[in-house]
């Protein structure tokens, strides 16, 4: 018969040496002990980071610095892992958590700096013009996409830049147009225009003299 209910922690770590050692299929255990998959490898991913300890029911909250956790949120956003490599990669003790961490980071969130407890502020987006778009991005881009430090020169968002990344690498400077609204008289397109190529310019000229370091390197 299924197992109902928690499994003790002892149980759980026999279920897991027995995953490891073949002695038991994934399909079997979920079968016999109603565990889905899931569950069963994040058992297996804190078994093989923390021991036996890992199964076992925390008596007090894991702390993660706040660097930890915009590491593990920025690596996740930029498709250097999945959930499940992230969690391994910084010991993190559940998909949730992560995923908690990134819908902090996605709703205009960010983390602390050191010594304020790991604790999370809000970062509100705010309106901004084509050319602070543009110099946004350029200062992201060239800094290896350090949405953090770039949060911290200008004020604006994780979303907004992240968002304004996305849609300069997909269009150019033409996706940082802001097109809501009604539209502006000629003479005032056509200034805009003169300094939207100008700045991208700028900005070209900076990816290119960081790709030429790069090689260098």
């Amino acid at each position: 018969m299924p197992h109902k209910g928690s499994l003790p922690s002892d149980v759980k770590t026999k279920l897991v040496e027995a995953y490891l050692t073949g002695e038991m299929s994934a399909s079997a255990i979920g079968n016999t002990y109603s565990i889905h998959k899931r569950t069963l490898h994040e058992w297996v991913r804190l078994y093989k980071t923390r021991g036996a300890t890992g199964l076992m029911p925390a008596t007090t909250n894991r702390k993660y610095s706040p660097e930890t956790k915009r590491m593990a949120v920025e690596g996740y956003l930029s498709g250097a892992g999945s959930l499940d490599d992230l969690c391994a990669k910084y010991d993190i003790s559940s998909r949730k958590m992560l995923q908690n961490w990134v819908k902090w980071y996605n709703g205009h969130g960010d983390f602390k700096q050191p010594n304020s407890g790991g604790a999370i502020y809000m970062i509100k987006g705010r309106k901004t013009t084509i050319e602070e778009r543009i110099e946004i991005v350029s200062h992201c881009i060239t800094n290896n996409k350090d949405y953090g430090k770039t949060i911290d020169c200008y004020g604006v968002s994780y979303q907004q830049i992240y968002g304004w990344v996305r849609k300069y690498e997909k269009d150019g400077a033409d996706g940082l147009t802001d097109r809501r609204g009604k539209r502006k008289d000629e003479a005032s397109m056509t200034e805009v225009e003169n300094l939207r190529l100008q700045m991208e310019n700028e900005l070209l000229k900076k990816l290119e003299a960081l790709e030429r370091g790069r090689d260098i390197d």
